[in-house]
């Protein structure tokens, strides 16, 4: 499924969060060159994100690389009471992500870099599955991969062209 690209205008306030950091060396005649690689999920905290990838011979410049990168890729995520609309799973390369919505008070019961996504995004309680690769490239695309996918009630009645308790009685 294609994931729908949202633009936003630069006055929203984007909070950054480092997802992993990986250190990456080249070996040459002259010794050894190391570079770093970072992964970045930004987000509002109200159902905007995006991740990025950068990549630099300092850490804190790939950081900054890695949140303009995320700025660009900005996806809208339907947040309903600080939970997930449905259940969702998705794949990416090896990895493998469930999602399920949780009742107030839960938290976040979740992974590493899938908590990060779930924190940046605006959710407060979840319940989460990763399954297969733990690498964290492939988590957080899985995880934007699956919530990009949910689709609250009133989108569903549009998409339908039905009224809203139409949706609920089957």
């Amino acid at each position: 499924m294609a994931i729908n690209r949202v633009k936003i205008s630069s006055d929203i306030e984007l909070k950054d969060r480092l997802v992993a950091i990986n250190r990456v060396t080249k070996v040459t005649k002259g010794g050894r060159t190391f570079t770093f690689a970072a992964i970045v999920v930004v987000g509002n905290g109200n159902g905007i994100i995006g991740w990025g990838l950068g990549k630099a011979g300092e850490v804190t410049a790939a950081i900054a690389k890695g949140v303009e990168a995320a700025k660009k890729n900005l996806v809208k995520i339907p947040v309903l009471n600080g939970t997930v609309p449905h259940e969702e799973a998705a794949k990416f390369g090896g990895a493998e992500v469930f999602i399920k919505p949780a009742s107030t008070g839960t938290g976040v019961v979740a992974g590493g870099a899938m908590r990060a996504v779930f924190e940046s995004v605006g959710i407060t309680d979840c319940l989460a599955k990763s399954k297969g690769s733990s690498n964290p490239h492939n988590l957080v695309k899985a995880t934007i991969l699956a919530l990009a996918e949910m689709r609250d009630a009133k989108t569903v009645a549009q998409n339908r062209g039905v009224s809203l308790s139409k949706v609920f009685r089957g």
